[in-house]
């Protein structure tokens, strides 16, 4: 007899009604249930980290009365932490990295011993423009109040070190009174507006759009709608492409439109840091008038939809990046113009970096010397003499520039040679060396906490040492070679988009000890053939090799390039030990 369990198990197969055949269900993956982003428009209204509390306890705006009121008269140890390492960045202010501490103490965990009682301020100088009274008041802040310190950067911005608290009221006194101001010139907020340093004057611009750069100052900086966004939000405006718009998170770049004529062009979501991107075009054509109301809409659609779950995620760039430039526009044209923008065409991308260094003409029939200050390196009795130099030959008008330099306008024919020799004893050069001319650097371990190197003191020295080292080969050098200086990863220096970019860390010197060094970036460029360029594996040096290297890398260069070949497209073909 067999048993049913033989039965069962016996290869004969066995007849089964259809009605009783089980039924194959298909199996559904559990959906995955994502995580907030803290945007505002989907209803994310409650923090997720400390800053988004920091900013929802109380608008950052409101810190400038408790500076005013309480801590200038208290005192550096009477300020409220929160407002000491968040709120009073709005106005342009952050604590100083302490004298004494290399970058083997740079990080979160050693922040009590990095902060000095000392502040760096910002100045915004909105398109860079100066009058020779605003001039003045700059460099007095400078010589009475910041040691003498005073640094242009890439932002077009002066930034101070040494600040005490108790000075703070007094120099705002000073700078509004010439119709300056540090409001918004950090935080995430918008920040300063960058604009060509020859607005109205040079004959490579479209269209002169500083009426359009005025008037979103005016409208919207300060205002406390726009003074909470995710994180930063960084603008540039110009009528030709000499403000790096490429790495900005709005951008407009003047075009012509075959129908409707000079306008610009409407590019979104660039931005540098631990995860690069480039801005993307909208493909939208804006007239100059209505530009201040788009960038509004912007900015706006930006603080809603905008990632504050994360602080490395906040930046347009990456809801540019998860939504697509279709996306993007519909969106903005949907909710917040409520009306279709005008398509329109690409701006024609220039061979070459514009930035306005040497002679050149004006449409005013006068001229405009462009400066090079080495990595921006300035003071405040500098500047005293600049602005006598400048008032000799006439004029009263100087301007800063996203590449650290300064600039006048404004110089008759026959005193151009005169401001030359006046300035050359200064250090700043009307008719620089190439290294001189394309060296940019951040503040460095000398005044912040982030930084792991030294850079814009270093490159003081850099710069003339390569002029000497490079003597036999400058003349060959008929394309420009950009350096850019980065202390951290952060990438205040730029150190992705410089045919040579240096990224700060420390590294092994071979016997087990941390130094200073940094990882070597090579090929990167805005304008014609945009890009990050390529990093070599490992590749870093010590920063007591970076004349050594610079110089290697260069001759190499020069000995295999094509002609007319630009160091950016060589680099991304090169050997790759002829790059190391």
């Amino acid at each position: 007899m067999t048993s049913s369990t033989d039965a069962t198990s016996s290869d004969t197969p066995q007849s089964v009604p259809d009605s009783a055949q089980p039924v194959r269900r298909e199996r559904t993956a559990r959906p995955v249930k994502r995580k907030s982003e803290g945007q505002w428009a989907l209803g994310y209204r409650e923090p997720l980290n400390a800053n988004e509390q920091s900013k929802k306890d109380d608008n950052p705006l409101n810190v400038r009365a408790r500076i005013e009121n309480i801590y200038a008269k208290g005192g550096f140890d009477s300020i409220d932490k929160s407002d000491l390492r968040g709120r009073m960045r709005w106005w342009g202010l952050y604590t100083q990295r302490e004298q004494g501490y290399d970058g083997t103490y740079t990080g979160d965990e050693n922040i009590d011993l990095l902060e000095a009682r000392y502040f760096m301020m910002r100045v915004r100088c909105d398109a860079g423009a100066l009058n020779l009274a605003q001039l003045r008041t700059l460099a007095g802040i400078s010589t009475e109040f910041g040691r003498d310190t005073a640094d242009l950067s890439d932002r077009e911005n002066v930034q101070y070190h040494w600040i005490e608290i108790e000075n703070v009221p007094e120099i705002w006194r000073r700078l509004e009174a010439v119709g300056l101001q540090t409001t918004e010139a950090c935080g995430d907020c918008p920040r300063v507006v960058l604009g060509s340093p020859l607005a109205g004057e040079s004959f490579g611009e479209i269209l002169d759009p500083t009426p359009a750069i005025d008037e979103i100052v005016k409208r919207y900086i300060g205002k406390k709608e726009y003074s909470n966004l995710p994180r930063k939000f960084k603008t540039a405006i110009s009528g030709q492409q000499d403000v790096v718009h490429e790495i900005n998170d709005i951008a407009f770049v003047g075009v012509e439109h075959p129908e409707h004529g000079p306008g610009l062009d409407l590019w979104v979501g660039g931005g540098l840091s631990t995860n690069p991107m480039l801005a993307q075009r909208l493909g939208a054509w804006v007239p100059l008038d209505e530009v201040p109301d788009v960038w509004e809409a912007v900015v706006s659609l930006y603080r809603d939809y905008g990632y504050r779950r994360l602080r490395t995620k906040a930046r347009l760039k990456f809801l540019v990046k998860d939504w697509g430039v279709e996306k993007f526009r519909q969106v903005l044209e949907d909710e917040y113009l409520k009306r279709k923008l005008i398509d329109g065409p690409a701006p024609v991308q220039p061979e070459r970096p514009i930035d306005h260094i040497g002679v050149q003409k004006l449409r005013n029939g006068l001229n405009a010397i462009g400066f090079s200050p080495i990595a921006g390196r300035v003071s405040g009795t500098i500047l005293t003499q600049v602005a006598d130099a400048v008032e000799a030959v006439g004029s009263d008008r100087v301007r800063f520039t996203p590449y650290q330099k300064l600039i006048v306008l404004d110089v008759p024919d026959d005193k151009v040679e005169q401001l030359i020799d006046a300035l050359e004893p200064l250090g700043l050069h009307g008719r620089p060396s190439i290294w001189r001319r394309n060296l940019l650097a951040c503040s460095g371990i000398e005044f912040c906490k982030l930084s792991f190197t030294e850079t814009r003191k270093r490159s003081q020295v850099l710069a003339p040492e390569l002029e000497q080292r490079l003597a036999d080969i400058n003349a060959q050098l008929d394309v420009p070679i950009t350096i850019n200086i980065n202390g951290c990863p952060n990438s205040c220096g730029r150190s992705q988009i410089a045919d040579i970019g240096f990224k700060g860390q420390l590294v092994d010197d071979g016997d087990g000890n941390q130094i200073e060094g940094f990882q070597v970036h090579l090929g990167g460029s805005l304008g014609l053939d945009s890009g990050f360029g390529r990093k070599l594996r490992q590749h870093k040096v010590t920063s007591e090799e970076l004349g050594d290297y610079i110089e290697r890398v260069v001759r190499n260069f020069v000995k295999n390039r094509n002609e007319g070949e630009r160091f950016a497209v060589w680099a991304v073909r090169a050997d790759e030990a002829d790059l190391r």
